[in-house]
């Protein structure tokens, strides 16, 4: 395992300092579901800021990016869009063999996207193969990324947790014929093992994640590298001027997900309400009818648990930043932007002892309390506590804040993962420094003219 910092590339030391034309590749970005359009639109606007050239080339839904930083749209048939999902268009706006493809895999209850993304994006690039200097892929990891690194294109991976994992914990919650439904629509994670056992680098964002993607993978831990995630600290940061609601309790997490643990924490809600006046915000929607919004009935919890969407950083920030306590309910976390996110704004944190997250709260207690994931008395009696404790929720807010400011800054994961590309390009071109295969005006900006 390559820890950060290090260098393993040939020859000198390359520099992340020249400015590299990358291509950020994104097989769905949207804003808070999931983390992936959360990572590419910090990373990529910091990447621009430290005078890097980014295109992020991505399929629907099509992420939000900062000035600075190129979206070029690699358009799908966007068969699982918010207003009609699972329809297909009329045959007649079928463009090619892979809108087929895609097509076809979704009405035999597959999900295409990782791999017809990639086609299209193998297909683009393999178009414009000296445009770009460095190509990396967010976790897409179909079959098209095999042929992107054949053409020579330098090519850097990130995978944030490994898919089987939601897979193993949404089969053991599946019941009778949703097991059979499931594993259809997990068909693509074999593809994402088989692809990822061929390429070299992967970041990783956590210690935890790599040794998952080594077992569940079959990575050898010689190709990840470990490179934490970040947050934007200009909107999630203390506010001391903004008072918090008595009583409220955030999480941000996928609703309908069983591997997000939101389930276990409306049941730990229901028993906090009747011993006290609490309220739940939950950034997510929950499918109308699904298994979650049954629930809140179930536990007549109507009148205490809000679900919200569309909210963009400022009104996350200052909604995380209004609440006593946030929690993090999750049965597994490859890294979790949401925990962080709450640690930035100071927000005293209750999160599960599962995957990352001790590695990204700490084990010593400061920044947040770790309680056993899948539990509603404990969960409940650990925001029980912290509700009742003025000074220790002011205590931990300050460590979680400085944690932040030490660990998890979005600069900073630039600054490295800008390192990767160097060593990647370097390694790919043999030692050759990536600035002499491109134009003029790009060595001009190099050597500084």
């Amino acid at each position: 395992m390559t820890q950060p910092g290090n260098n393993t590339g040939p020859g000198p030391r390359p520099s992340a300092d020249r400015p590299l034309r990358v291509a950020l590749l994104s097989y769905r970005s949207k804003q808070h579901v999931g983390g992936q359009g959360v990572y590419v639109r910090h990373l990529s606007r910091e990447l621009a800021a430290l005078g890097h050239e980014v295109t992020v080339l991505s399929g629907q839904p099509y992420p939000v990016l900062d000035e600075g930083v190129t979206l070029e749209k690699i358009p799908s048939l966007d068969l699982y869009n918010d207003a009609n999902p699972f329809v297909a268009p009329p045959v007649r706006e079928w463009r090619d063999w892979i809108d087929v493809l895609e097509v076809a895999t979704m009405w035999t209850a597959g999900f295409p996207e990782p791999l017809t993304y990639s086609l299209r994006a193998n297909r683009e690039l393999r178009r414009r193969l000296d445009e770009f200097d460095v190509v990396h892929d967010n976790q897409t990891l179909g079959w098209g990324l095999l042929g992107i690194k054949s053409a020579g294109l330098p090519l850097v991976t990130t995978i944030h947790h490994p898919i089987s994992v939601d897979r193993r914990i949404e089969l053991e919650e599946a019941k009778g014929l949703q097991k059979l439904s499931k594993r259809r629509w997990y068909g693509f994670v074999g593809m994402q093992a088989r692809v990822a056992r061929r390429l070299d680098p992967i970041l990783v964002p956590s210690q935890s994640s790599a040794d998952d993607i080594a077992r569940e993978f079959g990575v050898a831990p010689a190709a990840m590298e470990v490179t934490p995630l970040g947050v934007d600290t200009r909107y999630f940061h203390p506010r001391p001027e903004l008072e918090r609601v008595p009583g409220r309790i955030v999480c941000t997490a996928s609703a309908d997900s069983p591997l997000k643990g939101v389930a276990v924490l409306l049941r730990a809600a229901a028993k906090l309400a009747t011993e006290r006046d609490v309220t739940l915000t939950i950034v997510s929607r929950p499918r109308p009818g699904g298994p979650t919004d049954q629930l809140v009935d179930e536990l007549s919890l109507r009148d205490r648990v809000e679900f919200v969407s569309g909210l963009d950083d400022t009104e996350l920030a200052e909604l995380v930043a209004s609440a006593q306590v946030a929690v993090v309910p999750s049965f597994y976390e490859g890294f979790s932007l949401p925990a962080v996110e709450a640690m930035a704004c100071g927000t005293p944190l209750v999160a599960s002892h599962a995957g990352a997250l001790p590695e990204v709260v700490g084990t010593d207690g400061d920044a947040g309390r770790l309680v056993p994931p899948g539990d509603p008395e404990i969960l409940a009696d650990a925001l029980a506590a912290l509700l009742d404790d003025d000074a220790e929720r002011e205590r931990m807010g300050a460590a979680a804040w400085q944690r932040v400011q030490e660990r998890f800054t979005w600069r900073a994961v630039a600054e490295l993962t800008a390192r990767r590309y160097a060593s990647t390009i370097d390694l790919v071109r043999g030692g050759r420094p990536a600035d002499d295969t491109r134009p003029a005006p790009a060595r001009a900006r190099a050597n500084g003219a």
